[in-house]
């Protein structure tokens, strides 16, 4: 089965979080951690990388936290889960020794990669700002829609 990791679940709910309040200035790891009651050293982890990835400013001091390093309509899902997660793959074809024992007789690495390019590409279409409004309207029609699509893809 194809999951998120936790850690994944996290990094897009705070910067969601951070999309929405963008407003009122930066938001410390605390505020995003009682917010959706995630354990704060975990999350303030995965702010760390997001910070690393370019994804997140981080500002110390009496008023620091983080805020979003660009519009929320130019980060990506992909983006996010990347920079926490590293590359998505659905297989493993790539062993310590190199490649995979079967590499020779497989007969399913092209499909597979298809599908990962595929679930790549939808991620990548998915924005914090979409999350943001999809939220704000109560609606997830987009989402179900991109699914339908990518359930058609092939």
């Amino acid at each position: 089965m194809l999951k998120l990791t936790k850690k994944a679940d996290y990094g897009l709910m705070a910067m969601k979080h951070l999309a929405e309040h963008a407003e009122h200035g930066a938001r410390s790891a605390k505020d995003v951690a009682d917010a959706y009651h995630i354990p704060q050293e975990a999350l303030a982890k995965i702010l760390q990388r997001l910070v690393k990835a370019g994804l997140l400013h981080s500002q110390h001091g009496t008023n620091g936290g983080y805020t979003l390093a660009r519009d929320p309509g130019m980060i990506s899902a992909f983006e996010v889960i990347r920079a926490i997660d590293g590359p998505l793959f659905i297989t493993s074809c790539v062993t310590v020794r190199g490649e995979c024992d079967q590499s020779d007789r497989c007969n399913i690495r092209e499909p597979l990669r298809r599908v990962s390019h595929d679930i790549e590409e939808l991620l990548r279409r998915i924005t914090i700002l979409e999350m943001k409004e999809e939220s704000a309207h109560g609606s997830d029609l987009a989402g179900k829609d991109k699914a339908k699509e990518f359930v058609t893809i092939g």
